[in-house]
């Protein structure tokens, strides 16, 4: 940071703090993902919660498989390998290869010690491949992804970024001028290079507020390359109108992108694995399962926080995890 002049913007240091070799949050040898906190983990993950939530989503993910023609499943962000660990159970001959990409080699680690057993259909690649014959799963992904701030001061946007204050010993928020704009209602997704979005002057003095050109940048390079299959993103978020809410002016790191791809729907996670047959999987379930799956539906817990977004490379079809509910309209 000191060869920086004592700053970087916001997006640098998340990338930092959480993905630096052998120090960062998800790449060191403390590992976050569990059962909290009886294991020592900071949060738990719905497949760690519960092992129906892989065999509900598997539903869906068969289904994307016949629909699509492909036999490939590609997991981005594997966490634990829980998620991969439920669906190649679930799924059995029906996954000939199931490919994970994933940043952080301490989870690498733990991803192939739990899938062990799964042998050579399981294969970890180090980067993008040219293109993509797969059904694409992530389960909060998207939100690992840095972000930058912008913080709104009443007349201009600032880039807020992290500063060392040598007599404090400590990192503190400092903001630079900037010519990034959130996007107007309608617009492109935002990018640092753009300078010319109008935004109505609705901010309230002090709105602080996240634009995503890794996630973007990260929809677009799938977009290229899904030539044949679906997607499905399961992550906490607003659609836009929500987000840029005036209420919600310290922001949130929630959002949904919009890369080109076909919509096969958007709706809550209560109501997508619902839709999956998670309900009929509890009734067969004990009664601690039942408890643990009860959590990825209820409104308060993950079931409304919760979102899943379905994307389809090519023709569409009626994906069966968003036939009611269904929010498209929305995003």
């Amino acid at each position: 940071m000191a060869q920086d002049g004592g700053w970087w913007p916001f997006e640098r240091f998340m990338s930092a703090a959480l993905y630096t070799p052998g120090l960062g949050y998800y790449s060191g040898s403390h590992l976050p993902l569990g059962r909290m906190p009886q294991d020592g983990s900071d949060f738990v993950t719905a497949p760690e919660l519960s092992g129906l939530f892989g065999q509900a989503l598997a539903v869906q993910v068969q289904q994307a498989l016949a629909a699509t023609g492909t036999a490939v499943v590609c997991e981005f962000g594997a966490g634990s390998g829980a998620l991969a660990e439920q669906l190649l159970q679930a799924l059995g001959d029906a996954v000939q290869r199931y490919d994970i990409v994933d940043l952080s080699g301490s989870l690498r680690q733990r991803q192939a010690q739990r899938l062990a057993r799964f042998g050579d259909r399981v294969r970890w690649l180090d980067a993008w491949p040219q293109s993509l014959e797969a059904v694409v799963v992530a389960n909060e992904m998207l939100d690992a992804l840095p972000v930058t701030l912008l913080h709104w001061d009443g007349q201009h946007w600032f880039e807020r970024g992290v500063a060392w204050d040598e007599e404090q010993a400590a990192f503190r928020w400092e903001d630079r001028p900037t010519d990034c704009r959130p996007p107007v209602d309608g617009s492109q997704p935002p990018s640092l290079e753009d300078a010319r979005l109008d935004w109505p002057s609705r901010f309230v003095p002090g709105t602080v507020v996240e634009v995503h050109p890794q996630a973007e940048a990260f929809m677009r390079s799938l977009a290229q390359r899904l030539v044949r299959g679906a997607a499905f993103f399961i992550d906490y978020g607003f659609p836009e109108r929500e987000y840029y809410h005036p209420q919600r002016i310290g922001g949130t790191l929630m959002c949904h992108q919009d890369a080109g791809l076909g919509v096969l729907g958007y709706t809550s996670q209560a109501r997508f694995l619902m839709n999956c047959g998670l309900v009929d999987l509890m009734t067969q379930a004990t009664l601690p399962e039942r408890a643990n799956a009860a959590k990825l539906v209820t409104e308060h817990e993950m079931g409304e926080l919760f979102k899943v977004l379905g994307l389809a490379a090519g023709p569409g079809f009626g994906a069966v995890g968003f036939a009611l509910g269904d929010r498209s309209h929305t995003l």
